[in-house]
Formats: C-alpha cells, structure tokens, sequence
C-alpha cells in the first residue's frame, strides 16, 4: 500500500471522527485507530500494517496538536509500561466469557498474571513485572500485538 493511500486513509479518519478503520488488500492490512484520551482538537492517530509473510510495520503516531495554551499534551500516559515478549494473540481472560484477569484500578503483584497471548497454538500467560494499580488496558481482547508493544500501563 502506499504512502498517498495511507495518508488518505489518516485523513479520513480525522475528519469523519471514527475510532478505527481497518482495510485489507490481498496481503497486506492495514488499521488505524484513534486514541480516546486526547483532546478532540489533536487526537493522535495509531497505524498499524502487516504483511502475510513479513514483520508489521512499526505504530505511526502523529505529534499532538498544542492546545489553547500553546501547550503541547503528552503523547501517551505515564507509568510503568508492560510490553509483549512476543508476536501473537492478545487475550484478557483464560476463557471466552470468564473473567479478565485484571481491569483497571485493580491493584497487582509483582508476578500477577494479566493476560495470555496465544503464540503457534501455545497459551503463554503474561504476568506483571512491576506491583502497582492497572492504570490502562492499551489492546483490545482478540487482537494481534507484536513483540514489545505496550499491553498494560501500571501505576
């Protein structure tokens, strides 16, 4: 897909107000999503891109628009950030309709298991690699991560 089709779809996305848009063409996918937790005006924008047989590309984010103060808002919240250790699937719970294992605002242990990622059929479970209180859950239940992208943002 090209750089002028991308950007398209980037400018689609901000002017039309949707949350995400996902295009796929033969092999090659691509989604953009909004973050919800800037300010209207400059939200930044999130693109993912895959390939059948190659590595996804790396998340694109826009700077943030300055807001009425000529500030500029950060980027992404702050805090201990967990990433993925690997490419795979992203899952809350160990079954479909069970429990996640946390929700936000839930206060976790060093060692506590927040999610699974399934990887070639294998459940690994993900478990917390600093104590605090889940301050953000950063992917969606089903949804493909890749190796050190950001899951969880602990406080």
């Amino acid at each position: 897909m090209d750089l002028r089709k991308l950007k398209t779809l980037i400018e689609l996305v901000e002017s039309s107000g949707i949350a995400e848009l996902e295009i796929q063409e033969g092999e090659e996918r691509v989604r953009i999503t909004r973050a919800t937790a800037a300010p209207a005006n400059g939200q930044p924008l999130t693109l993912h891109t895959s390939h059948h047989h190659a590595a996804a590309a790396p998340a694109i984010t826009p700077p943030v628009a300055a807001g009425p103060a000529g500030e500029t808002a950060p980027a992404e919240p702050q805090g201990h950030k967990v990433k993925s250790p690997m490419v795979g699937t992203f899952y809350r719970s160990a079954t479909p309709g069970s429990k996640p294992f946390v929700e936000i605002g839930d206060a976790v242990a060093e060692g506590a298991t927040l999610c699974i990622i399934e990887a070639m059929k294998l459940m690994n479970e993900i478990e917390s690699d600093k104590a605090g209180v889940i301050k953000a859950i950063l992917t969606e239940n089903g949804q493909p991560v890749e190796f050190g992208q950001p899951l969880f943002l602990i406080e």
